[in-house]
């Protein structure tokens, strides 16, 4: 079976900034992405949990992207110029995939 290397961007960044990003991902051209919500975690001002929070203001969601290693930079940047003025990290793995047409 034939395997593709490519880039795994996720960011973990505030719900009330989901749109934005997923619109700048559409602008981008990216071929695809998941979003996913966040329930807790723990960072630099220490732990948190989305459980009984009255609105998603304080929520977090998990967004992720496979991008072909030819197009980080393009995708990258403007992701991480939306991604700096918000709560939010942004990570980039190397993955392997099948079908590698579809990124």
């Amino acid at each position: 079976m034939e395997m593709h290397r490519k880039k795994r961007i996720e960011i973990l960044l505030e719900a009330p900034a989901q749109k934005r990003l997923t619109d700048l991902l559409d602008r981008l051209d990216v071929t695809g992405y998941t979003v996913l919500p966040v329930i807790g975690g723990k960072g630099h001002h220490g732990v948190w949990s989305r459980e009984g929070l009255p609105s998603a203001a304080g929520a977090m969601v998990s967004v992720a992207v496979i991008a072909a290693e030819e197009r980080l930079d393009e995708v990258l940047v403007p992701i991480f110029e939306l991604v700096r003025r918000h709560i939010g990290i942004v990570t980039v793995s190397d993955v392997t995939v099948i079908r590698g047409e579809r990124f």
